[in-house]
Order: structure tokens, then sequence, then C-alpha cells
């Protein structure tokens, strides 16, 4: 029994879908059984017809073996030389090769373009054609949806990047501000100094990491309704994406909250033998330790990179969601890593390109100057470098997030497709002709 969630933009009730190796959901109910009695089924072990079966009309010949004349028809030649070489013609007229109902007439095998080409393509309403998708098509669909509908993109970007990069200049310039480059560059400083340079360095860098990544797990959400809609080929503005979203933000703060908590326990499980152990050995032990729980929460971000998506779009809760995101992830991680990894280097030097100059700039314009901010090697830095600085990376994540949001929405959407046969709704979804029920485009 398939109880897959269905598809109404941004989702509807959920449930568990098929296992990974479903691929495709079964057939419709009232396509007849080809091994039935009565249904011209082959008799033979191991020998079944195919799914696309000729019109009706077609009928077995009658007579002696051999015979020839009106009524019969001729046994099929061999298929020519390849795919593309049309089968020979026959009689002309009803029932012939050459008319109507054979191959080469209306509703034949004829009818797929002339030849033996197979199905024709799978409509494309929106952003990406109804099929499983390859890599070229998830990236071509995430920049179509921020360049069709830039407006409300760029405008739920814009919102959360300046959000978030206010609360990094603030932490920065309050709090994480201190002189701990200037240590480790010291060859004089004890063990003790660097040791702790380097926790106050990494602590600055990771509560950096981990607001950025909440805006990045903000953005992705919020902006699932709108490449849903770009996917069924229809508009949305940002009020009516924000009316849709509002019900889930409660739940989207939920899994964002989780998920933080998933990645400091993996990473502070791994790292703390080496601290218990202290010394030399414990801070071997220790990045050793962080190694490893950097590569499980990997494992796990990948796993779980697809909740955002289900949580807005099929309006579950945080748990199923999760859920939901492992049963589509399952069997496909490296696939899902791999997309994931080359539109984060994409959307890192699309950032980098606006933010350097910004940088640049930040430091002509800084109370010290560019000789003072390269002498301090990452010291005190002042507002003026941080506010300048900020603003490049306001435009940088202006840019970006589209991009990785629109990656993980549309692999979410290519998974279900793959699994869950999807695209079968979202062709009805979208008003596109032949999409009813029991049938099969672009599967």
């Amino acid at each position: 029994m398939n109880d897959t969630p269905g598809w109404a933009s941004p989702g509807s009730a959920p449930s568990d879908g098929q296992e990974p190796g479903e691929s495709r959901p079964a057939g419709p109910a009232d396509r007849p059984n080809p091994e039935q009695p009565g249904q011209n089924a082959p008799q033979g072990p191991g020998v079944k017809w195919s799914k696309e079966q000729p019109p009706s009309q077609w009928s077995a010949p009658t007579g002696p073996p051999g015979a020839t004349g009106p009524g019969r028809v001729p046994p099929p030649a061999p298929p020519g030389p390849g795919w593309g070489t049309p089968p020979p013609g026959g009689p002309a007229g009803p029932g012939g090769y050459g008319g109507p109902g054979g191959y080469g007439g209306p509703g034949g095998y004829g009818a797929w373009g002339g030849g033996w080409g197979g199905p024709p393509p799978a409509a494309k309403p929106g952003v990406i054609p109804l099929r499983p998708l390859g890599v070229g098509e998830i990236l071509d669909g995430a920049v179509s949806t921020m360049r069709t509908h830039w407006r409300t993109v760029l405008g739920i970007s814009l919102t959360i990047a300046v959000l978030i990069q206010i609360v990094v200049v603030l932490v920065q310039g309050l709090f994480l501000n201190s002189s701990s480059a200037a240590v480790l560059g010291d060859p004089s400083a004890t063990l003790d100094e660097l040791t702790g340079a380097l926790g106050v360095s990494m602590l600055n860098s990771g509560v950096v990491s981990v607001i950025t990544l909440i805006g990045t797990l903000a953005a992705t959400a919020l902006l699932a309704t709108v490449t849903s809609r770009a996917v069924l080929g229809t508009s949305v503005t940002a009020a009516e994406a924000w009316r849709d979203a509002r019900p889930q933000v409660l739940k989207l703060c939920g899994l964002i909250f989780l998920l933080l908590l998933i990645t400091f326990v993996a990473i502070a499980v791994g790292a703390l033998p080496g601290i218990l152990v202290g010394g030399p050995p414990g801070v071997a032990l220790t990045v050793l330790g962080s190694i490893g729980g950097i590569l499980v929460t990997v494992w796990l971000w990948v796993r779980f990179s697809l909740s955002p998506p289900a949580l807005m779009l099929e309006k579950q809760g945080v748990m199923k969601a999760l859920s939901r995101s492992a049963k589509l992830v399952r069997g496909s991680w490296w696939r899902i890593f791999g997309i994931q990894l080359l539109a984060l280097i994409i959307a890192n030097v699309v950032a980098s390109i606006i933010i350097i100059p910004f940088a640049l700039l930040a430091t002509v314009f800084s109370s010290d100057g560019v000789s003072a901010f390269l002498d301090s090697a990452g010291g005190d830095i002042g507002w003026a470098f941080l506010i300048i600085s900020g603003i490049g990376a306001v435009i940088g994540s202006t840019i970006t997030f589209p991009i990785t949001a629109g990656v993980a929405v549309l692999l979410y959407v290519d998974q279900r497709i793959r699994r869950e046969a999807l695209d079968l709704e979202l062709g009805r979804a979208a008003g596109v002709q032949g999409y009813g029920p029991g049938t099969t485009p672009g599967s």
C-alpha cells in the first residue's frame, strides 16, 4: 500500500513513501494484466509483454500457417540495423502497418516521432522537466527560479541576509574581537597561549559559521514555496510565500535548533576524550576526535538536508521531516552530497567575487589603514571594517542563498519523482495534458 504524501503546492498531509528499491510505483489498477488468459499473454516462462502494447484492434492471424490473402496480416519483418529505422511498410488501410492503429498510424508506435525513437520528452511547465533530473538540470532550475521570480526570491534572500549579517557584525564587534591570530603567529608564545588562542579562533569561526548556517536553513525553508510554484510554472509574491510559511515558522525554529544540537553533540563527543586526557597527547587526541566528529556531522547533515523542504512543503512536524529526509536520501547519499557540495562551491566562488572587493575597500576606510590591518594579522578589527565588509557579505548572500536553497528543494522534488512518481501529481497540478490517472509520462 502506497500512502506517500501528495503534492499540493506547497504540500499536503505527510506519510511514508516507498523504499529505495521501489524506484517507481505500481501501474494503474485498471490496466489489463498481460499474463491473464484472454489478454494475449505469452505462455512461455520468463516471457512478458512490454508495458506499451499495440492497440486493441490488433488480432492474431486466422487460417492455416503460411496462408496469405485478404484478412491476413503478414508477420513483421526483422527490425532494421538501428533503433532509428522504422519497421518495413505493410498493406495500407485499416489494420495494416501503415494504416490507422498500426505501427505508422495514429496511436501506434509511429506516433512516437515516426520511428523507434522512444516516448516523447517529458513536459516542462516550469523550471524543470517532469522526470528524474540530472545535475545540470537541478543547477539550471535553481538559477532559473531566481531569474524568473527575482523580485520574490531576492526580496526574501535580502531580508534574511540583512538580519543574519547584523547579528554577525554585532557578535564580532562586541564579543569576538580579539588578537588570537597575533598569538598564533608569535614564535615565542607558550603552548598554553597557543592552545588558548587556537580555541578562541575556532570559537570565533564556529559562531560565525553557525549564524550563517541558520540563515541558509531559513532561506531554504522560506524559498521552498517559491521554488515549488516555479516547478509548476506559477508565480508567488513574497507576501503569499510568507503567509504560506508562517504556520511552520515555530517548527522551522525547532528543526534548526535540533540540527545545530546534533552538530554540537557529534563534535563534542569526538573531542571529549582528548579534553579529558589533557597535555600534548590530549591536544592531538582532541584534534583527531574533532575531525571524526566533523565527518559524522557531514554524514548526518546530508542525511537530514531535505528536512527543511519536507517541513514546509508537506506541512510536516520536526521529527517527521527528519525521518522523511532520511528516507528520501537513503541509497543516494553520495549523489546528494556531490550535488550539494558542487552548489556550495559555486555559491562560495560567487560570494568571494563579491566580498573580496568590499573587504579590500574596508581596509582602506578602516581607522588604521591597510598596513595596520595587515600587520595585525587578524587582531582587533574596527567597526568600519566590519560594516563595509558586512555590506559585501549581504550582497553575496542575497545572490547565493537562492542557489543553495533552490538546489536543496529541487533535490527533494527529484528524489520524490524517482521514488514516489511525484511527476504525475505535478503534471496534474500544473494542468499538463496527458497527465491524468493511469498515465506514466516521463517515467
